[in-house]
């Protein structure tokens, strides 16, 4: 065997022995990576709470300065008793007059209770309450997988491409 035979010959071993050597290792490191099959981005909602504000316009009765209508009744009674005072005369003056206070008197204190009543206010308030805002954040990808012969999914803080290694048969 001549010289360059035999160089070709150990060249070609060498190759062959390393290639080998590559592929083993390759099919070796594959075994630490699972098939990626999809990636989706996964969103989180969130309330964010905020303050809404808003007038309002409200009616209260003015606060009554004579509870009991007594301005009321005494100038109803006056008045009736003028008036009482006119009709008759003698004792049926007296008696009409006495008569027209009482019946004056009366129609003077439901008069000021109705003028009391419908003596109102309007004022502005401010009405508050706590209303939310709703966010979507992005807070990492759902990747779905294939590991010896079933799909897995994992959530990852990154999209991991198109293979995934695995550690003791989880994903990293």
């Amino acid at each position: 065997m001549n010289k360059q035979t035999l160089t070709g010959i150990i060249i070609g071993a060498v190759a062959v022995t390393a290639i080998g050597a590559f592929a083993g290792y390759q099919i070796a490191e594959d075994d630490d990576y699972a098939r990626v099959v999809d990636v989706t981005p996964n969103y989180v909602t969130q309330n964010i709470p905020r303050e809404e504000c808003r007038e309002v316009l409200e009616t209260r009765q003015k606060p009554v300065k004579d509870k009991h209508q007594v301005t009321g009744t005494v100038a109803g009674a006056i008045i009736g008793g003028v008036l009482g005072n006119q009709v008759g005369d003698g004792s049926g003056r007296d008696i009409a007059t006495a008569a027209g206070a009482v019946a004056g008197g009366i129609a003077g204190n439901k008069v000021h209770e109705r003028i009391q009543e419908n003596n109102l206010e309007q004022y502005v308030t401010e009405e508050c309450r706590t209303a939310f805002d709703q966010i979507n954040e992005q807070d990492g990808y759902l990747v779905t997988y294939e590991w010896e012969g079933e799909r897995k999914q994992v959530l990852l803080d990154h999209d991991p491409g198109s293979r995934i290694e695995i550690e003791d048969g989880r994903p990293l």
